[in-house]
């Protein structure tokens, strides 16, 4: 065995272990049948790999009815005669037609198994799935998913599809999981007359079909099937272009309401500065060819790839609040617009793991407060986030199953915290800058687990990071610093321990005053430093800039 597979072995079995006690904090969650079915990655999913899918659908609008067929296209990964793919059990299967014949298949919750002739490794082909339904309406979008039948202010229909979490079976036939991604897709919608459909991608063309008009829109790269969308209302359109540092041309296409068109205008003025400092961060916008759009929707936000859902009602904030005063932008669009680089473009293979997209985008925001303002604000503007942490479940969930209820919001605020403690604690900028840069680049359009992104993180800063992440993902509390202090001169000696659920915890960090400050390296066994020419009287231990708690022992 080579030394790089020595070091393989170790952390995935060092992760294996903390996975397993990691699990004890979701027992009170009872997953079922269907729940596996969603979650899992059984050999009748992992048998074959999606590379298109072609969405043609009709929507009905006063019936809140649609119809049509995806027609799916697939890469053979290992010889199979039977596949899964998932459609909620309230959408009709009308047929499932492959080379012209139909194929069997048996509904079991919100799965689907068909049944093939023999397909063998290599090969390629493609199957169509009639179906038909009303789809669920969604009660609270974007947080309980579905469709949104609503009007605008002129009682025109106002239509639009939102579903992570729930998943994008709830409307359309799909391999409803994570971990792959379709290489592009083309979404066709008919609607009626007069109506604009505002999907994914670039408009290919429209389609006169009587009363209704079809419109064609073509992703042409990966994307996560919740991102997959429809956006119809009458819209105004007006548009501008980003100039990348290259001098490159990106489009930027904005629909919204009529009666918001001005607002709009002036609004939206903040696009391009912000895409200008997510270049400088993370590298060009990953989807260039698709342009970049925001879409007015009913409902408040949701990062649909190339099509991001806008609805904070050009507002400050999060509707107004949610951000601390001082600092002026619109939420909805720097978070929503960060998931492009985070969660759109590097993508987490599983829900429970979630904290990849939320995380890194949610620390996104802070980066943005960085780069228009200082840091000096952005470290405000995290500190200000600490209010919505709670600290109860670990930031990653059980995996293999269908769980995106994590019951709290810790991986948004408390993950962005946590980025900004391994920040501090590596205690180089030039390196943090080049890291997050380089995750971005390694997975530009890719999934990843939290296993392989700690692997890597640990490769390229030279530090293993493990301890540091168990921790902070997989047990919900944060780590104490028990600390004794005494003056000795000039100096401060001090006697420090961490006190968590992760053995060996031994994360470094910031202790002095505001003139000087020294970085020392405590583990959970006691050991001692002497902090120069600092006073007791002045010391503190920087809780601004780690999340962590800190306890002076007399």
């Amino acid at each position: 065995m080579n030394l790089k597979h020595l070091l393989l072995t170790i952390i995935f079995s060092t992760f294996s272990l903390f996975l397993l006690a990691q699990v004890d904090y979701y027992e009170e969650f009872e997953f079922t049948e269907a729940d596996t079915l969603r979650g899992m990655l059984r050999p009748e999913r992992t048998c074959y790999d999606v590379t298109f899918y072609d969405l043609q659908i009709k929507v009905n609008i006063e019936d809140r009815f649609i119809s049509g067929y995806n027609e799916i296209h697939f890469k053979v990964e290992d010889d199979f005669d039977r596949l899964q793919i998932d459609l909620f059990k309230n959408m009709k299967i009308n047929k499932i037609v492959f080379q012209g014949k139909e194929l069997d298949y048996e509904r079991l919750h919100n799965a689907v198994f068909i049944n093939f002739p023999v397909q063998k490794k290599g090969t390629t082909g493609s199957f169509r799935v009639y179906y038909e339904g009303n789809p669920i309406a969604a009660k609270m979008a974007p947080w309980d998913g579905g469709f949104s039948w609503k009007k605008d202010i002129k009682g025109n229909p106002w239509v639009a599809v939102s579903c992570e979490g729930i998943g994008a079976s709830l409307w359309f036939p799909n391999k409803d999981h994570l971990y792959d991604e379709p290489d592009s897709v083309r979404i066709g919608a008919a609607v009626p007359n007069g109506l604009t459909c505002i999907a994914n991608g670039n408009l290919e063309n429209t389609l006169n079909e009587g009363d209704y008009t079809r419109y064609n829109w073509k992703v042409s790269y990966p994307i996560n099937n919740y991102n997959i969308t429809l956006n119809i209302t009458e819209y105004a359109h007006f548009s501008d272009v980003y100039k990348s540092e290259d001098g490159s041309s990106l489009a930027l296409d904005y629909y919204v309401l009529p009666e918001n068109l001005e607002k709009a205008k002036k609004h939206f003025q903040q696009v391009k500065p912000m895409l200008a400092c997510y270049e400088k961060l993370f590298g060009k916008y990953p989807f260039w060819e698709d342009g970049f759009a925001l879409v007015e929707t009913p409902y408040l936000g949701m990062e649909h790839q190339g099509a991001i859902a806008y609805g904070n009602k050009y507002m400050r904030g999060y509707l107004g609040g949610m951000i601390p005063d001082g600092i002026d932008f619109d939420y909805i669009i720097i978070h929503e617009a960060g998931h492009e680089y985070w969660g759109n473009s590097v993508s987490c293979k599983d829900h429970a793991e979630m904290w990849i997209h939320e995380s890194f985008c949610t620390y996104t925001e802070a980066l943005y407060v960085e780069c228009m303002y200082d840091y000096s604000e952005a470290v405000r503007y995290l500190n200000y986030q600490r209010n919505f942490i709670e600290n109860k479940k670990p930031i990653v969930g059980p995996l293999d199953v269908n769980f995106d209820d994590f019951g709290s919001s810790d991986h948004y605020y408390k993950g962005a915290l946590i980025l900004q403690t391994l920040r501090a604690a590596l205690n180089d900028d030039d390196l943090w800058f080049r890291l997050i840069k380089a995750i971005h680049k390694k997975y530009e359009r890719s999934t990843v687990t939290s296993i392989e992104l700690i692997e890597f993180i640990n490769n390229y800063t030279k530090k293993d990071c493990s301890k540091f992440f168990e921790q902070y993902l997989y047990h919900p509390g944060i780590p104490t610093l028990m600390y004794r202090i005494e003056q000795s001169g000039k100096d401060v000696k001090m006697s420090a321990v961490w006190k968590c659920e992760t053995d060996g915890f031994n994360m470094s960090v910031l202790v002095g005053n505001g003139e000087n400050q020294q970085m020392i390296y405590p583990t959970t066994s006691r050991k001692d430093f002497v902090i120069k020419n600092v006073n007791v009287e002045d010391f503190r231990v920087a809780e601004d800039l780690f999340l962590i708690e800190s306890v002076r022992l007399d």
